[in-house]
């Protein structure tokens, strides 16, 4: 069967409100893990045309790519460097309006100007992060601090 991403018009929260059951539907009949983050990447990036948009797996002392969409991305990241680094050192999500101002940021590529890393935390311990990245200066806000958290939230609960 063909999977399909409908996209409908309305505000940025709107959409993530409409994306979140689609995600859930399509997460939920699958139980390997990679397949399912691959999907969720895909469908963030088609849905709201991100930059890149993918995730980073914790394997050992390093982040170390996963599944994503978008340009050529860094390969492996230390705990505490850059914005996915830092995500995954403090536990907390990275909200960052402009890469260029964020201590040793890592520009996997120059086009990237702001980002918003989430990490994925079970049990206390982190074991990913969500990265996505903007052309654009400022370009995320609120409405996306919160539904990109909601989202890992329903992946966590998925996985």
């Amino acid at each position: 069967m063909a999977e399909q991403l409908t996209i409908p018009a309305g505000s940025k929260a709107e959409k993530y409100a409409f994306l979140l059951p689609q995600i859930r539907s399509v997460v939920s009949n699958e139980t390997n893990r990679i397949a399912n983050l691959a999907n969720v990447s895909a469908m963030l990036r088609e849905m709201f045309g991100f930059f890149w948009v993918g995730f980073y797996l914790v394997e050992g002392d390093q982040l170390v790519l996963g599944p994503f969409q978008g340009p050529l991305a860094c390969t492996r990241i230390r705990k505490g460097r850059g914005v996915c680094g830092t995500a995954w050192e403090k536990k907390e999500l990275q909200w960052v309006p402009d890469v260029d101002l964020f201590p040793e940021h890592i520009a996997c590529s120059s086009s990237s100007r702001s980002e918003v890393v989430v990490p994925l935390i079970r049990k206390d311990e982190v074991w990913g992060v969500l990265d996505v990245d903007s052309v654009q200066l400022n370009y995320f806000d609120e409405t996306d601090t919160y539904w990109l958290a909601k989202l890992c939230d329903e992946i966590l609960s998925s996985l």
